[in-house]
């Protein structure tokens, strides 16, 4: 799964595309999981967004996990607002391809979605996954706490040795604060879904390297 690292350029603001006031409609409700796309979320829950390429398997991955309130995928870490998707592909955005994971962490841990997240992709190639290519499929973890920074950053510095052992280049994940998050059409919500698109297409799988559960509390 591990593959040559592509290198391409990210868009200043000033290069970025200027985008819309006008929010993307979407489904009042998880295809899957029948809870709100956009909340609002139960008191306590938290909020975690992964980009790891192509959002569809991503999404995926994580309405399947015990805990998970809801999910839905989007574009963040650019500049332009309520981007569409051809504007994102277009590189001028600045913006990666994402999955909003919206859980309750009295039932799964931030460090259980950052295994998920870590074991599921390849976080060394830079500006591509797999055979899409481009700046919006670069690896990243958005935060929106110091705890989940700190979580986030401890999980990497654990997890980069065993990549490194397993013969694989330097891990490219992008680890930044969390600014706007634009939810994507309407169509690409659950897109996998059994209801929806069951066969279609999917870059993620088991990338055959174990991460460390717990890293933050152990190293706190």
């Amino acid at each position: 799964m591990f593959l040559r690292r592509i290198n391409a350029e990210l868009p200043t603001p000033d290069q970025a595309l200027p985008g819309r006031l006008i929010a993307m409609p979407i489904a009042d409700r998880h295809e899957v999981l029948g809870t709100p796309l956009r909340g609002p979320w139960p008191e306590g829950a938290q909020v975690a967004v992964f980009g790891m390429g192509c959002f569809w398997g991503a999404e995926r991955l994580f309405w399947t996990l015990p805990g998970v309130i809801s999910t839905s995928v989007g574009y963040a870490g650019g500049y332009t607002r309520n981007p569409t998707y051809e504007e994102v592909c277009s590189g001028r955005t600045a913006h990666a391809e994402v999955v909003q994971v919206v859980y309750d962490p009295s039932k799964i841990g931030y460090e259980d979605l950052l295994k998920v997240f870590w074991e599921n992709h390849d976080p060394t190639q830079g500006m591509r996954q797999g055979n899409d290519v481009g700046t919006q499929y670069r690896s990243a973890i958005y935060t929106s706490t110091d705890e989940q920074s700190a979580t986030a950053q401890a999980s990497r510095d654990a997890f980069a040795p065993i990549v490194a052992r397993a013969g694989h280049g330097e891990i490219t994940t992008e680890i930044a604060r969390l600014g706007d998050y634009f939810y994507a059409e309407d169509y690409h919500q659950q897109y996998l879904a059994p209801t929806k698109n069951p066969n279609g297409y999917c870059t993620h799988g088991p990338n055959g390297l174990t991460c460390p559960v717990g890293v933050a509390r152990t190293g706190a």
